[in-house]
């Protein structure tokens, strides 16, 4: 059976870029193709997809896929396709992008011949992102195409020919039909590129910013009044992911600086006095956390509960550092940040983007003396991750008393009195402390407690 490598490896090898997912287009019966490659390496296992005709051999860290050449057809409320069989060319244009229907032969009549009737190779030249059919038809066809064009923008740093921009702002309603797993494989692609911020400028000039992430394409544009503008915060937004972009991969901590000032269209005010507030911005943007987590299908679990607390509190270092540091502070920037204080650094850090080198230098250089402080209060005071040095046992066995209100007053009365500093986070202070709010509580010791 005549069989070509096809795809992004074949894409990837002109961009000297590292793949190990390798596809196979078969014109013939692609699982058995696979089964009979499987023979000849040493019988590996082949894992077969009946219902797509494919199947993949993992190999050596190496996923070889095949399939059989196949035309496809659409229908206009699906993008899932009538498929049929047919013939290299039926399967080269059904690709996205011309850069993705490049083949190569590796048939002995003419062994590793690149087949590329669409000038994939110029385009790659040219960084050029463009459709080898009408691209008003590969993007009404399957709109998921739409993202995977900007995705490849963005982590390639390629631009989008002219008619194939127009074909998605002309189709950009089409994305309706896609489903939130699969636009969210497209978007966590795009975040984790090197500069993320292309990708969100093509997202909003396409239109389908509003149909993706409403609650970013809310944050566009500013108001003017008596002469006073805020800030565009969706041009912000998307600079401070940059920004986080350059010092971590943490793919959450990038979501946090995508969804850090979302609550700020709803809390937007004009005082004469100052100007533009967006006061409560912090709190209300991450109220909205978990429902846009959920809309999108994304992980509900310690990953958004990470991305709302970081939304929460990506003020407080910004406060210390407009302001003289108190111990006490930073106690309570540590203990409510925990062990994500250092992305919550790097969060605060990249949301200084002033176009004022002045301004900018010194909130950075107050931001290393609030590192320094947490750094010095951690070593002496302990309270990441805080628990508290005495328990509620030993409150009940101490006063004699059973499960009440009592026990959660003295718990938090010894929990600030250490984060006041007023005394340290140790067993013997606190039980000196429990014994004084007890008593002034009217409760009895009935046994010594242990210091």
């Amino acid at each position: 059976m005549p069989c070509y490598v096809i795809g992004g490896y074949v894409r990837d090898i002109y961009l000297q870029r590292k793949s190990k997912d390798i596809d196979f287009v078969v014109l013939g019966n692609g699982i058995e193709m696979a089964k009979e490659t499987a023979k000849r390496l040493g019988n590996v296992n082949v894992s077969i997809y009946k219902n797509f005709g494919t199947a993949m051999i993992r190999d050596n860290d190496f996923e070889f896929e095949f399939v059989g050449a196949r035309k496809e057809s659409y229908r206009n409320n699906s993008r899932k396709p009538v498929v049929e069989n047919g013939s290299l060319e039926d399967d080269q244009k059904r690709r996205d992008f011309t850069i993705n229907a490049l083949a190569i032969s590796l048939n002995k009549e003419n062994y590793g011949e690149v087949i590329d009737p669409f000038n994939g190779l110029t385009d790659l030249k040219n960084r050029i992102l463009r459709t080898p059919l009408d691209p008003a038809r590969t993007y009404s066809d399957d709109p998921l195409r739409m993202m995977r064009a900007i995705r490849f923008a963005t982590t390639l740093n390629f631009s989008i020919e002219e008619k194939s921009f127009q074909a998605i702002k002309n189709n950009n309603q089409r994305i309706k039909i896609v489903s939130p797993e699969r636009i969210v494989d497209e978007l966590n692609n795009i975040m984790m590129a090197p500069a993320p911020s292309k990708g969100f400028r093509i997202l909003d000039k396409t239109g389908l910013l509003e149909y993706v992430l409403p609650e970013l394409n809310n944050l566009k544009g500013y108001d003017v009044i008596e002469g006073k503008a805020h800030k565009d915060n969706f041009l912000h937004t998307i600079k401070v992911l940059d920004n986080v972009a350059k010092k971590s991969g943490n793919i959450w901590l990038r979501w946090a600086a995508l969804l850090h000032d979302i609550g700020k269209p709803a809390t937007k005010k004009y005082m004469p006095e100052t100007g533009w507030t967006f006061h409560g911005h912090d709190y209300l943007g991450s109220k909205m956390i978990p429902r846009i987590f959920k809309k999108l299908k994304l992980p509900l679990g310690p990953s958004m509960k990470y991305v709302k607390k970081l939304v929460a509190l990506h003020l407080r270092p910004i406060a210390l550092a407009q302001e003289e540091v108190t111990d006490s502070a930073v106690r309570r920037l540590l203990f409510d940040a925990g062990d994500d204080i250092d992305d919550l650094m790097i969060l605060c850090e990249a949301d200084i983007t002033s176009k004022n080198e002045m301004k900018v230098k010194k909130f950075l250089n107050n931001f290393a003396l609030v590192r320094q402080k947490l750094k010095e209060i951690e070593e002496k005071d302990a309270v990441r991750n805080f628990q508290p040095p005495v328990s509620g046992e030993l409150i009940m066995e101490t006063f004699g008393i059973g499960p009440s209100r009592e026990i959660g007053v003295i718990k938090n009365t010894i929990k600030e009195a250490i984060l006041d500093g007023k005394i340290r986070n140790n067993h013997e202070e606190a039980c000196r402390l429990m014994l004084e709010k007890g008593r002034e509580m009217g409760l009895t010791p009935v046994k010594k407690a242990q210091s």
